[in-house]
């Protein structure tokens, strides 16, 4: 198939020292598309904290540690310039703006495929982790796998809904609260609350309630939060929440952060026939949810579920709230070679919104 012109090197940045937050840029050669495949251009790339467990081998959930060179990343937006043998038919062509998501690919067979769960595929992929990421300026993707990207939305401010965006979307759909009910978000000023503020508030009419560091206020409340509580300053935030939704508590909690001691209070902010979902992964020891006794989910009914980023679907839709300016990234870019100096900025808990890598020098 016809082809642009197609450098034989390229840059990206690798993770040099895993178990450390140390990333370096290497040249790397470049790869061929095979069967199924297309190469892309990438332009830009989310930097999700997914990616510092990756990088700092903290997730005792993945099988073996993270290897020197491994190229990390997710959330990449570019352009396909090279299509693969067997791609005749596929509903993509080169030159298509397309975007690379927490799952390289799936098997599409398995039990979780075909109930559409991608992201618990028994045999999935995640970029930056099985396969080369999106911190780099081409990488590999199955052609039935990228996600197109709507006309008119910023390939910048695309990136985050990739993973942070659709992953919101999807634990958000499994809350079971309608327009109108309390939902807490736990973190809800980073890469991922924030976002899962707008959806909740203005793609589906809850009356959100932010939790987070009191220096996040701004972008919380910007995102369309009635609400919110900071972490920081609040002697008892059970009791804050309780107070601000009648006594009765909210309807649902969508924790979207990775700290325990937001899974440790979850329930408790909860009224009857309440659901907590859980988002984020807590990363080292994990502190159980301390109230999640037999007694009390009976008690008041309460549910807990879990949530892995969406399906192809939900990515479709994600991108296109987006389009329509329903919800919008804040976020920031930054070139490949300040990588590390943003892992340091997240692991120390500064960061606000998101951080975009420009990989195009």
């Amino acid at each position: 198939m016809a082809s642009v012109d197609i450098p034989k090197k390229y840059k990206a940045v690798v993770y040099d020292k895993p178990g450390s937050i140390s990333t370096k840029i290497e040249e790397l050669d470049m790869p061929e598309p095979g069967a199924g495949e297309v190469l892309i251009n990438l332009t830009h790339s989310g930097v999700c904290h997914s990616d510092m467990g990756v990088m700092m081998n903290s997730w005792s959930i993945l099988p073996f540690p993270t290897q020197a060179g491994q190229v990390g990343g997710h959330e990449g937006v570019g352009k396909i310039v090279k299509m693969g043998p067997g791609t005749d038919n596929a509903a993509v062509k080169i030159g298509d703006r397309v975007g690379i998501k927490w799952m390289a690919g799936i098997c599409e067979s398995c039990e979780a495929c075909r109930a559409g769960a991608d992201a618990n595929c028994f045999s999935g992929k995640i970029s930056g982790y099985y396969t080369p990421g999106t911190f780099q300026q081409y990488v590999l993707s199955p052609a039935n796998y990228v996600t197109p990207i709507p006309d008119g939305l910023d390939s910048a401010a695309a990136a985050p809904l990739l993973c942070a965006g659709v992953t919101v979307y999807s634990a958000l759909r499994k809350t079971n609260a309608e327009s109108g009910n309390w939902v807490v978000i736990s973190g809800a000023g980073g890469g991922l609350g924030h976002l899962a503020v707008q959806f909740s508030a203005r793609g589906i009419g809850h009356r959100v309630i932010g939790i987070d560091h009191s220096s996040k206020k701004d972008i919380v409340m910007e995102s369309g939060a009635e609400h919110f509580v900071p972490v920081d300053g609040t002697a008892d935030i059970v009791e804050a929440v309780k107070s601000l939704t009648g006594g009765l508590g909210a309807h649902a909690v969508v924790v979207c952060t990775a700290n325990n001691a937001a899974y440790g209070n979850s329930l408790d902010l909860l009224r009857f026939g309440g659901r907590v979902v859980c988002v984020g992964i807590p990363e080292g020891d994990v502190v159980p949810m301390k109230c999640a006794s037999p007694g009390l989910l009976v008690g008041k009914a309460l549910q807990i579920v879990g949530s892995a980023v969406g399906n192809r679907k939900e990515a479709i839709e994600t991108l296109e709230f987006a389009s329509r300016g329903v919800v919008k990234t804040h976020f920031r870019t930054e070139k490949m070679d300040k990588l590390t100096g943003v892992f340091e900025e997240m692991h120390r808990g500064e960061l606000r919104g998101r951080v975009v890598l420009d990989l195009s020098s």
